[in-house]
């Protein structure tokens, strides 16, 4: 199975969904954008993830990892494949 989407971390906190896909667009048709942010407090935890139509897109995309972004070095990897947490 080939990987679309990629995690992003390091991000600046003011950071939105609207910058992270305007960042990432150059490489590829972006189907889904998303930064996680605390249940509580609604403010970003300074990560996200991004999809991609096409798995050599998102391939393309890790070339982000170490750029800079909004004053923070990003950090751009292939997200691991989400397993049940525990409740806490």
């Amino acid at each position: 199975m080939s990987q679309t989407t990629i995690f992003v971390s390091n991000l600046a906190y003011g950071l939105d969904t609207k910058d992270l896909i305007t960042a990432f667009s150059a490489y590829g048709e972006i189907t889904e954008a998303k930064i996680i942010k605390d249940r509580e407090s609604g403010r970003s935890k300074g990560f996200g993830f991004v999809t991609f139509i096409d798995p050599e897109q998102a391939k393309e995309a890790l070339n982000m990892n170490g750029k800079e972004l909004h004053g923070r070095t990003i950090r751009v990897n292939f997200a691991r494949k989400q397993t049940q947490r525990e409740e806490g």
